[in-house]
């Protein structure tokens, strides 16, 4: 009777060891996983940024052909 008291307490012990261990390995991964995400987002604002960057930076190369374009047609009429 005695073994099977000892046997019992000793599975309560494994279990209730077990079940916190996994918590806390639980709560660690998903503490990690959260500041993945933000480092995540934070590189793809970074990449948003760049892409609108490269846009307007296209755009003023346009316009600076335009112009350049505008000055010679004025020089040769001059």
């Amino acid at each position: 009777m005695e073994n099977i008291i000892v046997a019992a307490l000793a599975l309560v012990g494994t279990l209730a060891g077990s079940y916190f261990a996994n918590r806390k390995s639980t709560a660690l991964i998903a503490y990690r996983l959260e500041a993945l995400e933000k480092k995540v987002q934070a590189h793809n604002n970074l990449v948003e940024r760049t892409y609108k960057l490269e846009e307007r930076t296209e755009l003023q190369e346009e316009k600076l052909k335009v112009v350049n374009h505008r000055i010679q047609d004025l020089e040769r009429s001059a």
